[in-house]
């Protein structure tokens, strides 16, 4: 049975993390299904429950510095930080990455967010991968009865985060060897193609 957890800042969510466990919980976005970045286990896991081989999700982490020890390059995390600490995910080359985790893809979206329970969370458990929490397809939850409904007793743990329909996804942008910036989805933060 999962555990319901009323808060990010749960010892027990942290320790449920830390051995391999995937569930949902409030993200600076909107509800998303995680789990440890640094578990093969735990991320073939969420990507079992979530159905989805092809088309990893989001890294989300503390800092830049946890992004490195990922994989990720540390020339492009460079330019990226400049966007963050924020809901902008920025598409990186996943070359480094495990592959486990990019699920074959050559990118990556990574953020770091702007939500202290949340980065006090993720200094604990280092970098979560984070998808939207919903079927393929169908609306990502915006409460956590919706996310039960989808995932029932196939996740580890709930964090309850109250009503998130008012909560936009993440920006999704990718920067271009010469500096601009593509935007692939506007969200939770505008960006100008020119920033």
């Amino acid at each position: 049975m999962p555990r319901d957890i009323s808060s990010l800042d749960s010892s027990q969510l942290v320790e449920l993390l830390l051995k391999d466990g995937m569930g949902v919980l409030p993200t600076d976005t909107v509800y998303g299904l995680v789990a440890r970045a640094q578990s093969e286990s735990a991320i073939h896991k969420l990507y079992q429950v979530k159905n989805r081989e092809r088309k990893p999700g989001t890294t989300i982490a503390a800092s830049v510095k946890q992004l490195e020890l990922i994989g990720f390059l540390p020339s492009e995390l460079e330019v990226a930080q400049r966007f963050w600490p924020n809901a902008v995910s920025v598409e990186l080359s996943a070359e480094g990455v495990p592959q486990y985790l990019s699920a074959g893809q050559s990118v990556l979206a990574a953020r770091i967010p702007n939500h202290p329970a949340l980065l006090a969370l993720l200094e604990k458990t280092g970098p979560l991968m984070t998808t939207s929490a919903n079927d393929h397809g169908a609306p990502t939850s915006t409460s956590i009865d919706m996310a039960k409904a989808y995932f029932h007793d196939e996740v580890d743990f709930y964090v309850d985060g109250g009503d998130m329909s008012n909560h936009e996804p993440s920006t999704i942008i990718g920067v271009k060897p010469d500096g601009s910036i593509v935007i692939y989805r506007q969200g939770a933060v505008a960006i100008e193609p020119h920033a």
